[in-house]
């Protein structure tokens, strides 16, 4: 019953506090990188998809990538990245959740182990829009001169 600015039944409500002290600002860091260490020590395919994300930097590097090209890459690495750690998260919260098999837990995993594999494919597609363009030249021009070294040589 509300009656004249007074809640009647009700306790007073406070305003939820927030610490904004660096000191609980940098231990969330700890934490996260704590998760970014035990996901790189653990899971095989994250292991993988950093390799496979350096090499993709190497070689944009050596190509001398576009900035928007840069940028295409940096996003989809960072997106394959990001869903290997939301599929370690969901398993890893699945397996403490049940030990017994249950259709469910079956379909949260596999839902998040596909959701991987679809940026996996997303990033491979990305990843020939950026570099096929790069690669022809240079493939066509080591194809020409050994033709040409070729054609000398009888």
């Amino acid at each position: 019953m509300y009656t004249e600015g007074k809640n009647i039944g009700h306790p007073p409500t406070r305003k939820p506090t927030t610490d904004y002290s660096l000191g609980k600002f940098l231990i969330g860091f700890r934490y996260a990188f704590s998760g970014v260490g035990y996901m790189l020590r653990t899971q095989r395919n994250m292991q993988v998809h950093c390799l496979i994300g350096a090499c993709a930097v190497a070689l944009g590097s050596f190509l001398g990538l576009a900035r928007w090209e840069w940028l295409a890459l940096i996003i989809i690495i960072t997106l394959v990245l990001f869903a290997e750690g939301v599929n370690t998260a969901i398993e890893a919260a699945v397996d403490v959740a049940t030990s017994e098999y249950h259709p469910f837990a079956r379909i949260a995993k596999d839902s998040a182990a596909g959701a991987v594999l679809i940026c996996a494919i997303g990033a491979v597609v990305v990843g020939c829009v950026v570099f096929i363009p790069h690669l022809i030249p240079m493939v066509l021009q080591i194809v020409d001169c050994r033709l040409q070294i070729a054609g000398c040589a009888t």
